[in-house]
């Protein structure tokens, strides 16, 4: 579902007289349906800029990146996005919306998308809302006010809309409490029981063991690293 081919990456860095700098290469690795991979290293290792490269926000240099037969390392802006809409789900760290957009609206929005009828998208995204535990005081609310952990659990709900068949996780876990960790790590275990293929970045140590099938290290992938 999610294959990646000798993918290398470099940053020109123009305000400084255009110093290149390589920080991948070589990169290599392939998630099936139903299986859950991640990406493991020290800070700094590459795991969010590998991450990046799948969902498209950078462009590699070199190799293939394939999400469900779509190259992204050479897919056009419009493929991209209708990859983004119906295949690629992602959970990132941080919310990231349109202000003043009610919370229930945001999670709506992928099924919408997906040709889910408004009433329907608006009833899934208010359970999973639910089950993350977000007041439903809060839900006609725009999120960005919202507090850390609260964010979080509307960019979970939100990713978790609709049934991505691939889905990239940057920390799904981080700034929650341990009712709703449990909560995350159950939807990760269902995606994955459906057929979802997920590559995730897990800096808690105990979530990773329960959900990822492999962990590769970012590392090996890191420009002029020994093979």
């Amino acid at each position: 579902m999610i294959e990646l081919r000798d993918v290398s990456k470099r940053f020109v860095l123009h305000n400084q007289g255009s110093a290149v700098i390589e920080v991948m290469s070589g990169a290599a690795l392939s998630v099936a349906a139903g299986e859950c991979v991640a990406l493991t290293g020290a800070s700094g290792a590459g795991k969010s800029t590998l991450m990046r490269l799948i969902y498209g926000n950078y462009r590699a240099h070199g190799g293939a990146i394939r999400v469900g037969g779509v190259d992204v390392a050479t897919a056009g802006p419009r493929e991209i996005l209708a990859l983004r809409r119906a295949t690629l789900g992602h959970v990132s760290q941080f919310l990231r919306v349109v202000p003043r957009v009610p919370t229930i609206d945001i999670v709506a929005e992928p099924c919408l998308l997906n040709g889910m009828d408004a009433d329907a998208a608006r009833d899934r995204a208010g359970r999973l809302l639910a089950r993350l535990r977000v007041p439903a005081a809060l839900w006609s609310l725009s999120p960005t006010t919202f507090s850390g952990g609260e964010q979080q659990r509307v960019n979970i709900a939100r990713g978790f809309a609709h049934d991505f068949p691939a889905l990239l996780l940057d920390e799904p876990t981080a700034s929650l409490d341990p009712v709703n960790r449990e909560t995350v790590l159950e939807m990760i275990e269902e995606a994955k029981a459906r057929g979802a293929a997920i590559v995730g970045i897990f800096h808690d140590a105990g979530a990773r063991a329960r959900v990822a099938d492999r962990e590769i290290d970012v590392s090996r992938f890191a420009a002029g690293a020994a093979a």
